[in-house]
């Protein structure tokens, strides 16, 4: 079995440092990081795409209401139906990852 790796877990404020080191305050990296993820979050909850050539494709799917199952007690009951976001990973992304 292979040794598992120590990752670092990079969330926003860690982005946000990444961004500021291009010459950009912290500030106005966090306000463009805010506006991407804003625009990306607005388009999607309109139920288009968003394709970042390279990136990746953010895609809407929609999950038909079903049958599910209490497992504490096995009673049957009804999961509504709903909107999932996935994401399908760029050739660009892909590739730099597998490096």
């Amino acid at each position: 079995m292979a040794k598992a790796e120590n990752k670092v877990i990079v969330g926003k404020p860690e982005l946000v440092e990444l961004l500021a080191t291009n010459g950009r305050s912290k500030k106005e990296a966090q306000e463009a990081l805010n506006d991407v993820l804003a625009a990306i979050t607005e388009t999607l909850a309109k139920g288009n795409d968003v394709n970042i050539i390279g990136f990746g494709k953010f895609k809407v799917t929609h999950k038909p209401a079903y049958d599910g199952r209490n497992p504490a007690n096995g009673e049957t009951l009804k999961i509504a139906a709903s909107n999932r976001v996935s994401f399908s990973v760029g050739a660009s992304l892909k590739s730099a990852v597998n490096k």
